[in-house]
């Protein structure tokens, strides 16, 4: 078996290549990877197609890196929300692009990345503007949209336990995407708020078996994303 831990959220980082896809996990905070994020702040690739649930809250996190003018475009479902300002400030300007889609058809579309499946038709989007352009067919006197899979150059994935070897545990509502995250990307990297033992994790608690997982660095006192935003913190910080 490979040993997959690393030193530093930088090292684990440090490949990420110009317009490269990347997948960022996160219901909110809870399974936001901020450090990786910042790390690659710091380290600078530009022109990313980055997917994720929303667009950033406040100045830190992802909105920083969008703010860094780091991303091209951006494939979400929540855009906006009442602490985002980074995004719709530069989408106004025509400096950043969008593909807006339903919170499950993106969960959908990536574990399809992950499972081999190229496409897949839903009835979440039909005769919206979602749906423009799209392949439409009907099955069972229903219509449904055609929707591709995605799969991604990178992951950045945030769990609660992971050993050496890369089986992690998550916390909570971090489950949501970051499973499927890990399947569909080239390049799974995690950080996680502590890295233990070889047998010390309940294989029955495991949901990301390492075979998924690329590279795991322990970030023990992981960013409270709301705290940051409240203190209203710039990264980098101000």
């Amino acid at each position: 078996m490979i040993n997959k831990i690393v030193s530093t959220v930088n090292e684990a980082v440090a490949d990420v290549f110009d317009g490269a896809t990347v997948l960022i996990s996160g219901f909110g905070e809870a399974g936001s990877p901020v450090e990786l994020i910042h790390a690659l702040v710091d380290q600078g690739a530009k022109n990313l197609t980055v997917v994720s649930n929303n667009a950033g809250s406040g100045h830190v996190g992802l909105a920083a890196l969008i703010e860094n003018r780091q991303v091209r475009k951006i494939i979400c479902s929540f855009p906006r929300t009442s602490i985002s300002v980074v995004f719709p400030e530069l989408y106004r300007k025509g400096e950043i692009e969008l593909e807006l889609v339903p919170q499950g058809t993106l969960a959908e579309r990536i574990r399809a990345g992950g499972a081999g499946i190229p496409a897949f038709f839903t009835p979440a989007s039909v005769n919206t503007p979602l749906a423009e352009g799209k392949e439409v067919r009907t099955f069972g006197k229903r219509d449904f949209v055609l929707e591709y899979a995605i799969k991604a150059d990178f992951a950045l994935v945030k769990c609660s336990k992971a050993d050496k070897y890369g089986n992690l545990v998550y916390n909570k509502t971090a489950r949501n995407f970051g499973p499927v995250m890990c399947t569909a990307a080239k390049t799974t990297i995690v950080q996680a708020k502590q890295i233990v033992e070889v047998g010390q994790l309940d294989p029955e608690c495991v949901i990301t078996p390492g075979n998924f997982v690329h590279r795991v660095v322990e970030v023990a006192n992981p960013a409270d994303e709301s705290k940051l935003v409240a203190e209203e913190r710039r990264y980098p910080w101000n």
